[in-house]
């Protein structure tokens, strides 16, 4: 059961000075400040764009993170003034650091050069990654799964670290909320998840959309400890946060802590607080931390009344100084627009080059057997990357649905399990959870690999992935580093319908900050996947299900190949078709067959999609004239579109006839296998579309 509101008379907590609990004070005039002139500033339209402010609710922050060492970790909300004011004032040595700190935070939210992510994050969006801050969200709920996968890192490592998980509550209506404490609580991860209840999700009062009034009640359906405080009172809050975390120290797991607190202003400037009464406004102001917390210090004879005057006065002056800052700041100039969108490559001429010269071999392979390349199987070739890398790197691991003991829906993690028991993990049916978790390890020293079963179910997690994931970087500033590899598989077949067979690689290549690959054959998939892990990147790596049966020749040797490099897998003069996944090899038994009518197919394989190596298919264009785009995936809005226009701007000069799309129908894949068949691209279609690309047939 959830315990009761704990009101605090007097007293305060055991280990903390007269010095702490005056900083505690000096914070909260802070974060009080900073709003009322962001909130004037607005008004001014000076800082512009939205902000979510956080007066009233200071003692939540502020005595929560009281509680956390140096080294622990914390996620933010949409909210969050206060959280980063509190976690970086609390690390920052000295006042220059900390009116240092207050400056960046300012200059933030007027997108200033000078602000903690250089102006591109925002109020909704900044963080200060470098002092565990891991950044705040827009998405309501956005940071809960991305908690959990820090936490999950922080036990994976065994680092006795912690992580603070701010959020509102109307974040505990998401799914994210959900999935997120059902997976911490069944894996004891050292997170404390601490719920701002301040009545209202935007508008509409919690108490309409909860038969149960407190939120911490629902920690009960999860196996943890929930407790709603009185989150006025930053002792509270800081009792209730410190048992948490030592609790999660222990290795007993999670807590939910329910702060019930109040926002001064609406959900955002512009809201005229209309749903609320002006009685109500006034029961809670009559509360304000601010004044109760000074006059407990002053009863208690810690704080004389000049003291406390003297504190707000010179947290008033601090503002002032970081908006100046922030004024006299310059904007980011336009030039740096596309920086820090990707961590950089570590792919090496000399990789490019040995991997061109293993590609020769590998071909010659296919000709003429060689004991060195045995052949081996798609599902095979993943599996033995997977294991490479784990062997290669402890900070690798796996996790996914099913894919410990069962190995996998098609058998790509078979055996792992059996050799990696504590890295190799079987998640619940939760893919937004998986997404955000592995965000979230990736951020803070992990390098997961994690398996979404169906390319069909990426959208249950592309805001985890899209937003939190391939933005991460770019929105805080080039600060952060997100090195995670999302597996799973596409494209029709088995007659397993809509659900279970799309093809939906122009969805996630539409997101700056993630890569895209999708190899053809075993020896491209693990040299491919071994990349993939190894570098800086979120990777969404789609394999075909129909390919886990093909065999070809994979290297005995350690080899990868850098993303970003296409392959022409069969030369011609005639015609380029440009392709990837199973098409490729659909395109090579189009191109053998018309090679007997003595029509030269050239077939490229995109091999990765971004990076695109646009300069291979280009060359290839220049040679032939003619252009045949194959995808499996629907003929609007499919990627090869995308590269049409791309080939149309860099080398429009180079075609002797309009190009020519191969795809599949825009129906939802159906189940029926004559449907089924008729809805992708057949070898009879792709022999029709370098006709029409020849003859204008």
């Amino acid at each position: 059961m959830a315990e009761q509101v704990k009101e605090r008379t007097a007293g305060f907590p055991e280990g903390l000075s007269r010095e702490d609990l005056l900083d505690i004070l000096r914070r909260m005039f802070e974060i009080r400040f900073f709003e009322e002139k962001v909130y004037d500033l607005l008004g001014q339209n000076i800082i512009k764009g939205a902000s979510h402010l956080y007066a009233g609710e200071e003692a939540v922050a502020v005595g929560a993170i009281a509680a956390l060492r140096d080294d622990d970790l914390i996620t933010s909300t949409h909210r969050g003034h206060g959280h980063c004011h509190a976690r970086g004032d609390s690390l920052a040595e000295g006042p220059e650091a900390k009116q240092d700190h207050l400056n960046k935070m300012m200059a933030e939210l007027f997108g200033k050069a000078t602000g903690y992510c250089k102006g591109r994050g925002g109020s909704m969006h900044i963080a200060d990654v470098e002092k565990g801050n891991l950044g705040a969200t827009g998405i309501v709920g956005g940071n809960i799964p991305v908690a959990t996968g820090a936490a999950l890192s922080m036990k994976m490592q065994k680092l006795d670290r912690c992580v603070v998980c701010f959020f509102g509550d109307g974040a505990s209506n998401t799914g994210n909320f959900h999935e997120s404490l059902n997976l911490a609580s069944a894996w004891k991860l050292p997170v404390v998840y601490v719920v701002e209840n301040n009545l209202y999700g935007m508008s509409v009062p919690f108490e309409k959309v909860s038969n149960l009034p407190d939120i911490s009640a629902r920690a009960q359906a999860y196996g943890m400890p929930g407790v709603t405080v009185d989150g006025m009172d930053p002792m509270a809050v800081y009792e209730a946060v410190r048992a948490a975390l030592d609790r999660a120290r222990r290795g007993e797991g999670p807590t939910l802590i329910e702060c019930k607190t109040y926002r001064w202003y609406g959900h955002s400037r512009s809201d005229p607080r209309k749903y609320r009464t002006k009685e109500e406004e006034q029961a809670w102001r009559e509360r304000d931390p601010l004044k109760t917390f000074a006059q407990n210090l002053i009863e208690a004879g810690l704080l004389s009344p000049e003291e406390r005057d003297a504190i707000e006065r010179r947290a008033g002056e601090a503002v002032e100084k970081a908006a100046q800052f922030a004024m006299d700041s310059p904007y980011p100039d336009p030039a740096e627009l596309e920086q820090d969108v990707y961590a950089p490559s570590k792919t090496t001429l000399q990789e490019i080059e040995a991997e061109k010269r293993l590609r020769e071999r590998v071909r010659a392979a296919q000709i003429q057997p060689d004991p060195s390349m045995p052949n081996k199987r798609y599902w095979q070739a993943i599996s033995e990357a997977l294991r490479e890398e784990m062997e290669r790197d402890p900070a690798v691991f796996v996790m996914g649905e099913d894919v410990g003991l069962y190995g996998g829906a098609y058998g790509a993690t078979r055996g792992l399990w059996e050799a990696f028991p504590d890295r190799v993990l079987d998640t619940p049916i939760s893919e937004a959870l998986i997404g955000g978790a592995a965000v979230g390890a990736a951020m803070t020293g992990l390098r997961p690999v994690a398996e979404i079963m169906y390319v069909d179910f990426t959208p249950l997690a592309m805001d985890q992935i899209a937003n939190q994931g391939a933005k991460n970087r770019y929105m805080f500033g080039g600060k952060t580093c997100v090195p995670m590899v999302i597996r799973t598989e596409g494209g029709a077949g088995r007659s397993i319908a809509a659900h279970h067979s799309q093809s939906l690689e122009a969805l996630w290549v539409h997101f700056p900050g993630i890569y895209v690959v999708m190899p053809a054959t075993p020896y491209d998939a693990k040299g491919l996947l071994k990349a993939a892990i190894r570098d800086d990147n979120p990777v969404m790596f789609i394999e075909h299900k129909m390919l886990y049966g093909i065999e070809g020749p994979v290297p005995e040797e350690d080899y990868i190949i850098p993303l970003g490099l296409a392959d022409i897998k069969r030369e011609g003069r005639d015609v380029t078709i440009v392709s990837y996944s199973r098409m490729v090899l659909r395109a090579l038994e189009a191109a053998g067959k018309l090679a007997e009518e003595g029509i030269e197919v050239e077939v490229v394989d995109l091999r990765s999609l971004k990076p695109l190596d646009l300069e291979t298919v280009v060359q290839s264009v220049r040679k032939t004239g003619r252009v045949v785009g194959v995808t499996e995936a629907y003929r609007t809005g499919s990627f090869i579109s995308e590269l049409f226009t791309q080939i149309n701007e860099s080398a429009f000069d180079w075609l002797d006839a309009p190009m020519v799309r191969v795809a599949a129908a825009d129906v939802p894949v159906p189940m029926a296998e004559t449907l089924e068949d008729a809805a992708i691209p057949s070898v009879t279609a792709i022999i029709a579309g370098v006709r029409k690309v020849l003859y204008g047939a």
